[in-house]
């Protein structure tokens, strides 16, 4: 299993949910492995797994069986004080829904990130207007999420995301409240910034507009996983 090349590395995860006496297997027994610095789709229909997989990646769920290591280290052995240091040090995640706090401006929304990583005061101010800054929102940092659109809540996730520059960003369907503009522009922007910054990006996603950013692409179905590298989503389909 190699551990070092990959940013994340997946051995045999199950997930398996009970409710009374009955069970359902979501995953069962992922491989899968995302290269560092690269920008990696994940695919499938919707109750594939697609958001549970990528939970337990995020280390935000525990898996029923199997090992999942970020950038080298094992987070499924991890203490839930170990593996809560390691998110915030280390992980950027992006909401389907954005989870903008309403009554906070952009930049503040940015800024409770900062603080949560221990930046704090002058310097997360600063930090919050030059990330809003790189996701070409310089001119909103003080307006409140009701007074953006879509789109434009999307980057203030994303530039909350990118707070302290982590190592690896997640993203749950990051296009799917957006219309196809606002769609590519912020798909766009998550591509040109990971290869900025040298991040590794996972992205889960069922949008067929966005599979040419991908340096390669993963197809989650049944709680089975296929590596499509290179493929149209044509062909995505058809497996």
């Amino acid at each position: 299993m190699k551990t070092q090349k990959s940013a994340i590395a997946v051995k045999g995860v199950e997930k398996v949910y009970h409710s009374g006496k009955q069970s359902y297997q979501v995953l069962k027994g992922i491989d899968l492995n995302v290269d560092r610095g690269a920008l990696q789709l994940l695919m499938g229909p919707s109750g594939s797994g697609k958001t549970t997989l990528l939970t337990i990646l995020a280390g935000l769920m525990t898996p029923t069986a199997g090992s999942v290591f970020l950038l080298g280290h094992e987070i499924t052995k991890m203490s839930a004080s170990e593996l809560t240091k390691f998110r915030r040090d280390n992980i950027g995640f992006i909401f389907q829904g954005f989870n903008l706090f309403p009554a906070l401006t952009a930049s503040e929304n940015v800024q409770v990130a900062l603080n949560i990583k221990g930046i704090r005061g002058k310097k997360a101010s600063n930090q919050a207007k030059m990330l809003l800054e790189s996701v070409g929102l310089g001119g909103k940092v003080d307006l409140l999420p009701r007074d953006l659109s879509g789109g434009q809540k999307q980057r203030v996730a994303i530039a909350r995301a990118l707070a302290d520059n982590p190592s690896l960003i997640m993203a749950d369907e990051p296009t799917a409240a957006l219309d196809s503009h606002s769609g590519q522009k912020v798909i766009e922007l998550l591509h040109e910034l990971a290869k900025e910054r040298g991040a590794t990006v996972l992205i889960v996603t069922h949008d067929p507009r966005i599979i040419n950013f991908a340096d390669r692409i993963v197809y989650l179905e049944d709680g089975e996983i296929s590596d499509l590298k290179n493929s149209g989503f044509q062909e995505i389909g058809s497996k």
